[in-house]
């Protein structure tokens, strides 16, 4: 595992020691570099990180809430290990939650909301590397997301998305998905233009059933 960096508090006024160290963490899970069971030994993640056990405990305290991380007694810490029937259950939370923010999202869209999401579709276009497609993905559907003005409601939208997203990441570099998915994105963007609410809905309820219904597979081989 290598040695992280991070700046210290007056390079990044705005974020915590807990809050930069959570962050690393949690990008370590979702490019697979902490895999599934992996043990989370706090002294050597403090000491690679450079910083106290209670800044590394509230960091991993943070990631257990997200669903990331788990504590077991006589184990400590450890990265979260999804089984399909979780996958099943988060997607299937994601879909109500999904379909309320664009319900509430729709009438609030403007010309420079579908200028930007057409922009990161474009981006995904040349985009090779399945972590910056997740990254591209969780873009393009936050910003048809963040003019429903429902913070907490986007804020709990990412926590379920990254709990599969590294899942994602492994089973997209398995198979062609990508260009697929694209073309799924730019029909609900389509929609979302049209300020048509029912057959946007319709469409993410398509493209999520059968991301789910992939993962739930790929999760469920022996």
């Amino acid at each position: 595992m290598k040695k992280y960096n991070l700046k210290s508090p007056t390079e990044s006024p705005y974020r915590t020691l807990p809050h930069m160290v959570t962050n690393s963490l949690r990008e370590a899970i979702l490019t697979g570099e902490l895999s599934g069971g992996f043990q989370l030994k706090q002294e050597e993640l403090a000491s690679r990180f450079n910083v106290s056990l209670s800044v590394l405990r509230e960091a991993l305290k943070n990631l257990e809430a997200e669903g990331l991380v788990k504590f077991y007694p006589n184990r400590g810490a450890v990265v979260a290990v999804l089984s399909a029937d979780e996958a099943q259950e988060i997607f299937d939370i994601r879909l109500f939650l999904e379909l309320g923010a664009l319900e509430l999202a729709i009438p609030n869209l403007t010309e420079e909301d579908f200028i930007a999401a057409d922009g990161i579709l474009q981006e995904a276009d040349h985009i090779l590397q399945n972590s910056q497609v997740g990254v591209l993905n969780w873009r393009f559907h936050e910003t048809l997301y963040r003019p429903a003005r429902r913070p907490k409601l986007l804020a709990l939208i990412h926590n379920m998305h990254n709990n599969v997203e590294r899942y994602m990441r492994i089973y997209l570099s398995t198979m062609n998905y990508q260009t697929k998915s694209q073309q799924e994105h730019r029909d609900l963007l389509s929609a979302c233009i049209q300020r048509d609410t029912k057959a946007a809905q319709d469409l993410l309820r398509c493209h999520m059933a059968e991301a789910s219904s992939s993962l739930a597979g790929y999760l469920s081989q022996p």
